[in-house]
């Protein structure tokens, strides 16, 4: 269950499902009867639910959910945006179940409640809230009380997860079938609190039947294609990773990935590093090997050696054309390879003209080429590129860019997106603030590149990549420090390859 729907999907999904035989109220009944459950799970009967509906089919899951939880011994009031005539379809029928007083959204009052359920607006949303929906939202939120939200927090944008105008800060979300874009792009997934999915009777046959481009990260996306060492194996088989560095005072961030790549599963790495850099990599470094490189001509020179399969460059390298060279040379030898940080900000300095370079370097070559910007990075390369810079959300600019380039991206942040050329995309949801320390970003390029070097496609590079980033951050905790996510590291992939303990 890794699929995220669009809107669109959604509606289409519960087309196809009444097409094939299910009402539509029998899907309302079953979505309120989900929210009135996870509502009751940690509220003993008796104490007071406020019930806050929209005029939509959101509200009529709120309908449902009140009639089930006041059957169950609530105390349950309604109050609903807009007058009960006026709703049509499955929530008029869910409307007509409910015999209990109907009140004006207006008229709430929230004192004594232990309980709100919100079901005002649903992932459809596509205006901003304001009016009567803005002031109960309001009043919700200062209130404290827990809140429960159908489908989404109302307010959030199922597609964006952008705030309209306002939203509702829910504890859980119980939402349908599949999880959505806004619950797993920020801000909307901070509105979120736990999401819970619960089945409806929309079918796995229906769902994958749509074909969606979207997923939330998972290792069952990427495991299959995870190289696991042979027993007859030797460390040739599992890749020779380059990790360029920068000069004596920037060498940090290059031995940082390349620690990464080794941990990862790379059988070699090499640091290439300017002479002048020489010493001072070769002092901290042990199993990674040191290489003299100089420039672009220097790295040339070093590729004429089949078996370094993919690089990374960026992390310390330094901006301007010594660093586009490098690039240059890596992508014209046909290496897998990841640019990271001054990597790409060498380019975007020379605005459209730059991007187009980089754009025509990496279409000419058939090993993936990964590119990992934070949200800065990726505004300044992608600046005069309109179907990047005007798409509607971040899962959006990431798929345009990858399309743009042909490279795959991976655009940090805590709502990392790894979006392909082809138009498919993940989001990532296993990060943690304790990633927001020096170097991280420079462990993940070395994470990519090592799972590169053993083989993975770009896109499962990526993505695994990223997902054992957050993984490892989470296992580590407070005090993390770049150092020490390579380290963590084994640990991680102990129990992801073998979770019986005996990998």
């Amino acid at each position: 269950m890794y699929e995220i729907l669009t809107n669109a999907a959604v509606r289409e999904a519960d087309q196809r499902t009444i097409a094939a035989g299910v009402p539509g109220w029998e899907l309302m009944e079953r979505a309120g009867r989900a929210v009135a459950h996870q509502a009751a799970e940690h509220l003993p009967a008796g104490r007071r639910v406020v019930v806050v509906c929209g005029p939509g089919n959101n509200g009529g899951d709120g309908f449902v959910a009140a009639r089930i939880l006041a059957e169950e011994g609530y105390r349950v009031s309604l109050h609903l945006l807009g007058s009960r005539s006026a709703l049509s379809g499955d929530a008029a029928w869910a409307a007509g179940t409910w015999s209990g007083e109907v009140s004006p959204l207006a008229a709430m009052d929230l004192a004594g409640a232990a309980l709100v359920i919100d079901a005002l607006f649903g992932t459809g949303l596509s205006r901003d809230l304001d009016g009567e929906a803005a002031i109960a939202i309001r009043a919700i939120n200062a209130s404290k009380v827990r809140v429960v939200s159908a489908d989404i927090p109302s307010g959030i944008d199922g597609d964006t997860g952008a705030v309209r105008g306002v939203a509702v800060m829910a504890h859980e979300t119980v939402t349908f079938a599949r999880r959505k874009p806004g619950h797993l792009l920020l801000p909307g997934r901070l509105h979120c609190g736990s999401v819970t999915v619960a089945d409806i009777g929309i079918s796995d046959g229906t769902i994958a039947a749509l074909a969606s481009p979207y997923a939330a990260n998972a290792a069952g996306l990427w495991l299959p294609a995870y190289h696991r060492p042979e027993a007859a194996g030797h460390k040739y088989g599992r890749g020779h990773a380059i990790v360029v560095s920068g000069g004596i005072a920037t060498t940090g961030a290059a031995r940082l990935a390349a620690r990464a790549a080794l941990r990862v599963g790379a059988g070699l790495v090499t640091v290439a590093s300017p002479p002048a850099a020489l010493a001072v990599n070769a002092a901290h470094l042990t199993a990674i090997m040191v290489r003299p490189v100089e420039g672009p001509s220097g790295l040339e020179a070093l590729l004429s050696d089949e078996r370094l399969n993919a690089l990374a460059i960026g992390p310390g390298a330094g901006v301007g054309e010594d660093t586009r060279g490098l690039v240059r040379v890596a992508a014209e030898a046909g290496r897998a390879l990841v640019i990271d940080a001054d990597g790409l900000t060498s380019f975007a300095v020379d605005g459209s003209a730059g991007l187009a370079a980089l754009a025509s370097l990496i279409h000419a070559k058939a090993k993936p080429t990964v590119l990992t910007p934070h949200d800065g990075e990726f505004s300044r390369l992608f600046k005069d590129v309109r179907e990047v810079s005007e798409a509607p959300s971040k899962l959006q600019r990431a798929v345009a860019a990858a399309r743009h380039t042909g490279a795959v991206i991976v655009l940090k942040g805590a709502d990392t997106v790894i979006a392909s050329p082809d138009g498919r995309a993940v989001i990532n949801d296993n990060g943690t603030p304790w990633l927001a320390t020096a170097g991280t970003g420079d462990v993940l390029t070395g994470f990519i590149t090592g799972l590169l070097a053993q083989g993975m496609p770009g896109r499962e590079a990526a993505a695994a990549g990223v997902w054992l980033h957050g993984a490892a951050a989470r296992a580590f905790g407070p005090g993390l420090i770049a150092e020490d996510l390579p380290e963590i590291l084994p640990t991680v992939l102990k129990r992801l390859l073998d979770p019986s303990g005996r990998a």
